[in-house]
């Protein structure tokens, strides 16, 4: 796909990316396949080939609306589209560089404009989530029903370990999860204190940037991976070689830390070596596949679910293509894990998402849960923190993180 740029981008920082990007696209319609919105709304422009063909148009000094604008936001990000694209189109930075500039040039209403600065303030900092979110536990039996079901009970986390050990690993904690389901951050640690290795956090560590970046907040964003970078280095310094992340959307970002900071001088050698070091558990456990098994094979657990339906995040299967890793794990430790038939598509939350967009967010939902239930799960198991509360709050099936199975189980 040639493309011309006007004088009007030729300086911006990224047009170079985008032009690179977009040169690798054939247009062959591949990635409509595969696009979740596209497949729900049946217009090209809400589809990847569409979508570039509107960012491409607005480089080229097309005119830039609130449709083209509109066009983008229904966007989930799943990157289903880099994981089918023959081309290797990287469509994920493409589509984050032209939500940048369409912003920069159309004015969003102002209930828009409040909604994604709510968002941005309140979730990407815990402190001021876990506040909010206890207060929304504590009124949840008057909430309006859709409210209440995104409110989940808390479910019991269990004893933190107490041991420590000469083998130690950082462990991110993030900003929603440790208020939401701070029972799969303490399982975790507990399986890897099974494995003799000491989860360590670094308290100063904040939200991974996720949620700035993709609400276009690029300088708010850079800001936390920076904030990240120095309140782990002093443990890159002690030796700590790995930081274990279990929510695979901040696994995501902070393997993109090495690209986004790579023109920075004071970061970019730190951005890439801490990039190098974040690993999901799902790549780390199944190196201690032995040792697993063995403490599994003691039955301590007592009853376990004989039907477990794995749905893969998107951000695990197509943002860090992590493949097959769980379900391998999880059927040497005798459980039956089963996919459902549209096992590569979203499942519709993708962050700020389910907020932003609640439509397309729950029939994409509604659609994932009756293909999930088709395969008569006793409990459905994910990888990441969004995933799991969006699909919950479509189902009475328990919908847990993968890793407190095997925390049972062990």
């Amino acid at each position: 796909m040639q493309i011309k740029i006007v004088s009007e981008f030729q300086n911006d920082a990224d047009i170079g990316a985008f032009k690179a990007i977009v040169n690798k696209c054939v247009h062959c319609g591949f990635c409509t396949a595969t696009c979740p919105t596209y497949q729900v709304l049946g217009d090209e422009l809400d589809g990847p080939r569409g979508r570039i063909y509107l960012m491409k148009e607005m480089v080229e000094g097309a005119p830039v609306t609130a449709k083209t604008q509109s066009h983008l936001d229904r966007c989930l990000t799943c990157r289903n589209c880099e994981s089918t694209c023959p081309s290797g189109v990287r469509y994920g930075r493409l589509v984050d560089i032209g939500r940048r500039l369409v912003d920069e040039r159309v004015n969003r209403p102002l209930s828009q404009r409040m909604t994604r600065w709510a968002l941005r303030e309140m979730l990407s900092r815990r402190k001021v989530f876990g506040l909010l979110f206890g207060i929304a536990r504590f009124v949840r039996p008057v909430l309006p029903p859709t409210l209440k079901k995104k409110v989940q009970p808390p479910q019991p986390a269990g004893q933190w370990p107490l041991r420590t050990s000469s083998r130690q690993m950082l462990l991110h904690e993030g900003c929603v999860q440790p208020a939401m389901m701070p029972n799969v951050d303490a399982a975790t640690a507990r399986v890897f204190d099974r494995l003799g290795i000491e989860l360590v956090i670094a308290r100063s560590a904040e939200c991974c940037g996720a949620i700035r970046q993709h609400l276009n907040d690029h300088h708010g964003a850079e800001a936390q991976m920076k904030r990240n970078i120095d309140a782990w280095w002093p443990y890159v310094e002690k030796g700590i070689d790995t930081i274990v992340i279990n929510a695979s959307g901040c696994g995501v970002m902070i393997k993109d830390y090495a690209e986004i900071l790579a023109n920075d001088p004071s970061y970019a050698d730190k951005a890439k070596r801490i990039s190098s070091m974040a690993k999901d558990i799902s790549e780390i456990l199944p190196s201690f596949t032995t040792e697993i098994e063995a403490l599994a094979s003691q039955k301590r657990a007592g009853a376990l679910p004989e039907r477990v339906t794995y749905h893969p995040p998107c951000t695990m299967q197509h943002g860090q293509k992590i493949r097959g890793h769980v379900e391998t794990l999880l059927a040497k430790l005798g459980v039956t894990v089963r996919l459902c038939q549209d096992s590569h598509l979203c499942c519709g939350s993708a962050g700020t998402y389910a907020i932003l967009q609640p439509e397309l967010s729950q029939e994409l939902r509604d659609r994932k849960l009756t293909n999930i239930m088709k395969t008569e799960p006793q409990e459905i198991v994910s990888g990441n923190v969004g995933c799991i509360n969006h699909l919950q709050s479509g189902t009475e099936v328990p919908v847990r993180h993968w890793i407190e199975l095997v925390d049972r189980m062990i």
